[in-house]
């Protein structure tokens, strides 16, 4: 047994709800972040959301949002959004996921202000020319290019479990033809205020940035986050992809984050506690099926609780000379009801938990990984009450940073155990890696 250790809720946190349907999370935080401020707008829309067609569309309207000046317009604002934040002092990015899309900043605290305006600025004011998005789908076309290896990998493993999903990168010829109307048409169906969240974290006064927010977040479209429009498509078959070396990886589902999420966070235990050993001895030690390497990564791209039901867990088994992908499979899944048949010890299991709970810690003095997993908490793993209706307006989300050290230390040995079962019966992908390119 473990106690819920790790930060308490934090009194100050203040969530509400705008008129027109934006999460607003604020967060005062005057310790590591004493001078700084993080601002997370993270939005409901990403590759699934990719109308047919034009799949990329989510990554182009995510490149649009950091507008460029020109000489040619002697009124706008050659430095941008990104100028006006390091003219700051700041930093700014954003990220394009499968299920949504978050831009965010990191500053001294008195630009905060100006950040905020900035932010309601480019929603607002969302207008790309042609000529923005031919500069921009060039740069997305460099990005596809380049993403080899692990990011096709990831894709590649996911597609094999759920067919006919769409990764967040796009595709250039389809993005070769894109124009700035669909682009705005996007920006108008999927960034409306019921499908975003706005965090805030650092040195500031929640009563001022709630009351500022309202006034330049109001006149955000009302709406609700839209559906995936990923379609439908017969169960894979086994598939090859080039890689840097012959193996095999294997895709497992993950349990709904919100609906299961003791089972979900008994995964990532799992995870972590076969990562932390069980899988470089059983290495070591197979002589019979000659497995070179072995690890498992919890959620999409390894970053658990990063994306929405459907997640998985995917599994990277390095294969021998001579060794058959079935082999390895069934390597794999030995190694696995191992766990499955008995629960792991009390020293093993508390090890694991405690490296996720150091892991949280170091993210935790992190405003911008806070402020990040503030609004994926709010947007994608929203806690409910019993009557369905949304968590009150004071006190951190249930799902948020905070609750999530309790939440990792109630795992209980039994409960990664059954985890390991549901992956042994659950179906599963599997994709080859071809050795010797990429």
């Amino acid at each position: 047994m473990h106690p819920a250790v790790g930060p308490a809720v934090h009194p100050a946190v203040l969530t509400r709800r705008l008129g027109n349907g934006l999460r607003l999370t604020v967060e005062p935080d005057a310790g590591p972040g004493r001078g700084l401020v993080a601002v997370a707008l993270t939005v409901a829309a990403g590759g699934d959301h990719d109308p047919a067609g034009r799949h990329g569309t989510a990554h182009l309207v995510e490149h649009l949002m950091f507008p460029r000046g020109t000489d040619a317009d002697p009124d706008s604002d050659r430095d941008g959004h990104i100028g006006r934040v390091e003219g700051a002092g700041g930093m700014c990015n954003a990220e394009t996921h499968r299920d949504h899309t978050v831009f965010h900043t990191v500053a001294p605290a008195d630009a905060l202000p100006g950040i905020l305006e900035g932010e309601a600025r480019r929603l607002l004011e969302f207008a790309p020319s042609d000529a923005a998005v031919r500069t921009e789908t060039e740069i997305i076309g460099e990005e596809i290019r380049g993403a080899v290896g692990g990011g096709r990998l990831w894709d590649t493993a996911y597609a094999s479990l759920h067919p006919g999903s769409r990764d967040s990168y796009g595709t250039v010829a389809e993005l070769r033809h894109a124009t700035a109307a669909e682009a705005l048409a996007f920006h108008r169906a999927h960034y409306t205020a019921g499908a975003m969240a706005l965090t805030v974290v650092g040195d500031v006064e929640a009563a001022w940035v709630a009351e500022r927010v309202a006034e330049l977040f109001g006149g955000v479209p009302a709406g609700p986050a839209r559906k995936s429009v990923t379609p439908a498509a017969a169960p894979a078959a086994p598939g090859s992809i080039p890689y840097a070396a012959s193996g095999v990886a294997l895709a497992h589902p993950l349990p709904d984050a919100v609906s299961e999420r003791d089972a979900y966070l008994a995964h990532v235990v799992l995870a972590e506690l076969l990562g932390r050993g069980r899988l470089s001895r059983a290495v070591r030690a197979d002589a019979r099926y000659r497995l070179t390497a072995a690890s498992i990564h919890c959620g999409y791209y390894g970053q658990w609780l990063a994306t929405a039901a459907p997640d998985l867990a995917m599994v990277l088994l390095g294969r021998a000379p001579g060794t058959a992908v079935g082999e390895a499979v069934d390597a794999w899944r030995e190694i696995l009801r191992e766990t499955a048949d008995a629960p792991p010890s009390d020293v093993e299991h508390r090890r694991a938990v405690n490296a996720l709970l150091v892991n949280c810690h170091r993210h935790a003095d992190s405003l911008t990984a806070r402020a990040v997993a503030h609004g994926r908490a709010a947007l994608l793993f929203p806690a409910e009450d019993a009557a369905g209706k949304d968590a009150p307006g004071k006190g951190a989300p249930g799902n948020g940073p905070d609750a999530l050290p309790g939440q990792l230390a109630r795992v209980t040995p039994a409960e990664v155990s059954a985890a390991a079962r549901r992956l042994l019966t659950a179906p599963y992908g599997v994709t080859e890696l071809v050795g010797g390119t990429q």
